[in-house]
């Protein structure tokens, strides 16, 4: 059994690549999230090993639930995927505790080795 993973992003497409990419490298994705939300409530839930956190989602973005995520659980490991251009949000996403981040379009070997490393 792979490492367990929650895939946060509202484009389903993502999603669907990011799990694709995931399974094919030993991970397990067990669950899936399209908003801020629904990934707290999963979080607390499943308590997956990683998580992958799209930035801009309706409901609660990625950025408010890395802090809450990391309030209920201080040890999260929560790789952040953006798109080009959102540097500050990035900064803002590791200030408030995800411990890696993936721009998109990412290749799938950033994404590998951004959770490999965020779970070590």
């Amino acid at each position: 059994m792979g490492k367990k993973v929650l895939v946060v992003d509202d484009a389903s497409f993502m999603r669907i690549m990011l799990k694709d990419i995931l399974k094919k490298n030993g991970f397990d994705v067990v669950a899936e999230a399209e908003n801020g939300r629904t990934a707290v409530e999963s979080y607390r839930e499943l308590k997956p090993d990683a998580v992958t956190m799209d930035i801009t989602m309706p409901e609660m973005n990625g950025i408010d639930a890395v802090r809450e995520i990391r309030s209920i659980d201080s040890e999260a490991r929560i790789v952040m995927v953006s798109a080009m251009g959102q540097q500050p949000m990035v900064i803002e996403a590791i200030r408030a505790g995800a411990v890696d981040y993936i721009v998109k379009p990412f290749q799938p070997e950033r994404v590998v080795q951004a959770l490999s490393r965020a779970m070590e």
